[in-house]
């Protein structure tokens, strides 16, 4: 089995929806910029994985033809949130299997503004069985989201076990927007203070609309090789991909009743495990982490997923400022879904991105300094969980 390096990266501004170019613009742009950051062309790319959830089938071929046109297979990948990193693991599948020597990875999306909403409405939504336990277990709000009633049952369901003041959400918000100040890539940068969120209008819970990451657009991809093929081509060869894992949901998701589980508590824990088993570390040698911020409370609920900080201390690593520069680990130094945006296709590669920048030093005014190890975790609902870790090696 191949070792993978991620050669290059690219990716695109994250902006508003109505203020973006259009979904195959973007997309060929970021691929364009990952080619050049590798330093390869498009010609020497030998399998294409392209991620979106809103749009037609082969949009992915509409992005990718504006590159170039050389008779590649491209697969168009949709797994929800968890898009960008899907495509990725299938990209370093291919890699890592010796079946090719490069490959590129590129998520997009062009969104509209509100909550999301399903694109057939006609028929079985596939998280019914979430939907299910949510009412079973909660009051059903019929105005809200349900993505925010998921969310916000999640971490109501922590609240009711520990106690805790579910304000301390808030300041996640408020530590995600003094990181996206440094990164001229999120879509809001102006800091906020912890009243600012507080006061902000309630969506549902404890969520309040600065706990809940905006509809975005934008691209990011990612050039994937054997490090054998970078070192004999005289390519970057310093990131290397150490350990990724998939997991999907398990029983205890519907069964146990347990608001945490449904929105995937059990699927991050089972991919962070694996990982830290094949790669001989654990979340104790990690100083960097993105992770699937889409709601204040799955942040919060995620650092104990990812083993980050024990079970039932996840308010005290909040309040003691441990998720942030000084601390014991920086999580979302980009500023996360949450100030960066969540361009669904996008997401995974972008978080990809910041975290090769990371480890390999040009992360500016957002460095955490020294990073050689740096983990990334990306959730979609339905589901899947996509959990990655880097590490930094000599080229």
């Amino acid at each position: 089995m191949a070792d993978v390096v991620v050669a290059g990266v690219g990716m695109i501004p994250f902006s508003k929806p109505g203020q973006s170019e259009s979904y195959e613009v973007m997309g060929a742009s970021a691929a364009r910029l990952a080619l050049d950051d590798a330093r390869v062309r498009y010609e020497d790319v030998q399998q294409a994985f392209v991620g979106y959830v809103y749009g037609d089938s082969t949009c992915g071929q509409a992005a990718l033809y504006g590159v170039g046109l050389t008779g590649i297979p491209i697969v168009n990948v949709h797994n929800n949130c968890s898009t960008g990193s899907s495509a990725l693991y299938l990209a370093r599948q291919a890699v890592e299997s010796g079946m090719v020597d490069i490959a590129l990875a590129l998520g997009f999306e062009q969104m509209v503004p509100g909550a999301l909403t399903a694109a057939f409405p006609d028929r079985t939504p596939p998280t019914f069985r979430h939907q299910e336990v949510m009412e079973s277990v909660q009051e059903f709000d019929p105005v809200a989201p349900s993505a925010v009633q998921l969310f916000g049952g999640g971490g109501q369901a922590y609240v009711d076990e520990y106690g805790i003041d579910p304000a301390v959400f808030a300041h996640i918000s408020v530590k995600a927007r003094r990181h996206a100040a440094n990164n001229p890539y999120a879509v809001f940068r102006t800091p906020i203070t912890l009243d600012d969120v507080l006061n902000s209008p309630t969506i549902w819970g404890p969520l309040t609309r600065l706990q809940c990451c905006p509809p975005t657009c934008g691209a990011a991809a990612a050039v994937v090789m054997s490090r054998e093929y970078a070192i004999a081509h005289g390519l970057d060869a310093t990131v290397v991909i150490k350990a990724q894992a998939m997991a999907t949901d398990f029983a205890s998701t519907f069964d146990d009743k347990d608001m945490r589980k449904v929105i995937g508590y059990d699927m991050a824990a089972a991919a962070a495990n694996q990982v830290y088993e094949k790669a001989g570390v654990g979340p104790e040698d990690i100083p960097v982490v993105e992770l699937h911020d889409c709601f204040s409370t799955n942040e919060f609920l995620t650092y104990e997923a990812l083993g980050l900080t024990p079970a039932g201390t996840a308010e005290k690593f909040v309040l003691d400022g441990e998720n942030t520069y000084g601390g014991r680990v920086v999580t979302n130094p980009s500023g996360g879904l949450l100030s960066k945006g969540h361009p669904l296709g996008a997401t995974g590669l972008a978080q990809c991105a910041e975290l090769v920048w990371q480890l390999r030093g040009t992360a500016d005014a957002r460095q955490v300094h020294g990073a050689k190890l740096a983990l990334q975790h990306n959730l979609g609902l339905g589901g899947a969980c996509v959990v990655t870790l880097y590490e930094k090696v000599d080229g």
